[in-house]
């Protein structure tokens, strides 16, 4: 119950050390910002970004990756569905109040024409229709390799009549080198968990990155365009804090599925670069990019869109649900709670950032 009491209180200081700049910097040189061209400032601020983000979201991604060290991030350890509840929370108020506003006020804008974008609702479509295609690609991809794996397994078990089971109805006769013996026809099931389980993590872990990268570019864009200083200040420190534990909600997954070497390194670098890059293509597009412009408003509002709707689904379906419904927490009440509240705090702390970012 202490390591719990110090897991809570470490990820609360987290929050407020992140939450920190934007209380601090909202009104800190202001006198001094309205006297400067801001040109510069925001360069060197935007400068400043690239590299913060970039070492909080390695940070982050790369925090669960090393669990068999760190006792708290091990996938054994109850710790861990604290951390992964708290960034589960991070990423639902990621999509919830952050990229679906946003990508709302993209397609409403007054800047667009009044047909079709302002005649249906383009932003809940496109969220709903993203997130019932993460469902499809899971399922599918799960499925196949299912069927796959069962039909290589076929050979190995022979069913056999009733009269030499001894009378019971469903068991399989199971051929080893060394014994024979019966079982139930759900052991074949049993056995084959462990690969299926296994192959569902890797499809939500890959699945949520790609969600993650795609608003992780837009939003990076959007921060390198911008020239107010006044902006960028709390906007780093928002997205920060926003790639930190993003970074360890796809870290937790990343950890579960297993991969070899070489492909978490490139899923780590991946995830890592791609707010930074967004921001040097912000930076480089700054002069000539328009964010009124109906074509930029058409195409982030559908990829903020899109994007709400994958990681939406993944923090509900594949974070939260199984997790929340895992025998391991159902058994253990004070698991439960410390679940739970850590699921509040992440979504909270995030959702109090829309404040400034």
């Amino acid at each position: 119950m202490k390591v719990l009491h110090r897991t809570i209180l470490s990820l609360v200081f987290l929050c407020f050390l992140f939450n920190l700049p934007p209380f601090v910097s909202a009104e800190e040189e202001e006198e001094c910002e309205n006297r400067d061209s801001g040109g510069n400032r925001a360069l060197k601020y935007k400068t400043g970004g690239i590299l913060s983000i970039l070492i909080a979201g390695g940070i982050g991604v790369s925090l669960p990756i090393l669990g068999k060290r760190v006792s708290a991030f091990n996938p054994e350890n109850d710790l861990f569905f604290l951390v992964k509840a708290f960034a589960a929370g991070v990423i639902l108020s990621t999509g919830f109040v952050h990229i679906l506003p946003d990508a709302f006020h993209s397609l409403n804008n007054p800047c667009l024409s009044s047909g079709p974008w302002k005649d249906f609702p383009f932003t809940g479509f496109v969220a709903m229709f993203s997130a019932i295609l993460t469902m499809m690609i899971d399922c599918f991809a799960t499925g196949f390799y299912q069927r796959s794996h069962f039909n290589k397994a076929v050979p190995a078990v022979n069913y056999v009549d009733e009269e030499m089971s001894g009378g019971h109805e469903g068991h399989v006769h199971v051929h080893t080198h060394a014994t024979h013996g019966h079982a139930h026809g759900s052991a074949l099931v049993a056995e084959n968990s462990g690969p299926s389980d296994l192959l569902r993590h890797r499809v939500v872990s890959q699945v949520l990155e790609m969600g993650i990268v795609v608003h992780s570019v837009i939003i990076g864009i959007s921060l390198g365009a911008s020239q107010s200083a006044k902006t960028i200040k709390p906007l780093v420190a928002a997205l920060t804090f926003h790639q930190f534990f993003e970074g360890m909600g796809l870290g937790c997954c990343i950890s579960k599925a297993k991969f070899k070497s070489r492909a978490i390194a490139v899923m780590v670098v991946f995830f890592s670069l791609t707010a930074p890059i967004g921001i040097g293509i912000g930076i480089g597009i700054s002069r000539v990019y328009n964010d009124n412009s109906p074509t930029a408003l058409i195409v982030e509002g559908i990829f903020n869109s899109a994007s709400a709707g994958i990681l939406i689904y993944m923090a509900l379906v594949d974070l939260l649900a199984a997790d929340f419904m895992n025998p391991r927490m159902q058994t253990n009440f004070k698991l439960q709670i410390g679940a739970n509240f850590a699921l509040l705090l992440g979504s909270g702390c995030m959702s109090l950032l829309a404040k400034w970012a």
